[in-house]
């Protein structure tokens, strides 16, 4: 069985190369990465750009890993949209929101370091979900309430709370406040 690889999709597996590339054997390495992990649409905690080492600073993003104070960014979804809308649309949402957080703290120290050029390539972001538009509100009180900054998206005109992103903030500093919501899947 072969597939085909577009080095655009996963350059980490293809960092010189520029066309599609055949691939036969689904237990091959490519830059010793297995195949299958290039492949796999969930990487867990994993993120591609990890794999490259052409960054200077990997040993210090490996120590702020360890004391919890690598810089995140919540994206918080509504499961009634993901089950009723395109998944694409809801994609688009929490890209919205993400950029908006971004945009609007984009000279906050957190955001600016998040955004720097040794960090561009390990964004870290964790994708949570609620229920529904009440849940999503409420969280939105409370973190306004803990003064944890963020931005709802409100789907214009409809006039609809669709999701939530927090700007970049140190892991430990806002975890426990998302710790009783689930992974988004």
């Amino acid at each position: 069985m072969s597939c085909m690889l577009s080095p655009c999709r996963f350059p980490a597996c293809f960092p010189s190369l520029t066309p599609p590339v055949r691939i036969s054997n689904r237990s091959a390495k490519i830059n010793n990465i297995p195949l299958a992990l290039c492949l796999s649409s969930r990487l867990s905690s994993i993120s591609m750009s990890q794999f490259t080492s052409d960054s200077p600073n990997d040993d210090t993003k490996a120590d702020d890993d360890n004391n919890g104070d690598v810089l995140v960014q919540y994206v918080v979804l509504r499961r009634d949209l993901i089950d009723a809308w395109p998944l694409g649309s809801v994609v688009t949402q929490g890209c919205h929101a993400s950029v908006s957080a971004i945009w609007s703290h984009k000279d906050d120290p957190h955001t600016l370091q998040y955004c720097s050029p040794q960090n561009i390539n390990s964004m870290h972001k964790v994708t949570l979900e609620v229920k529904g538009e009440t849940q999503i509100v409420n969280l939105s009180e409370k973190l306004n309430a803990g003064g944890i900054a963020h931005k709802l998206w409100i789907e214009q005109p409809e006039n609809i709370p669709t999701c939530l992103a927090t700007k970049p903030y140190p892991k430990s500093t806002v975890s426990l406040v998302f710790k009783k919501l689930k992974l988004c899947k």
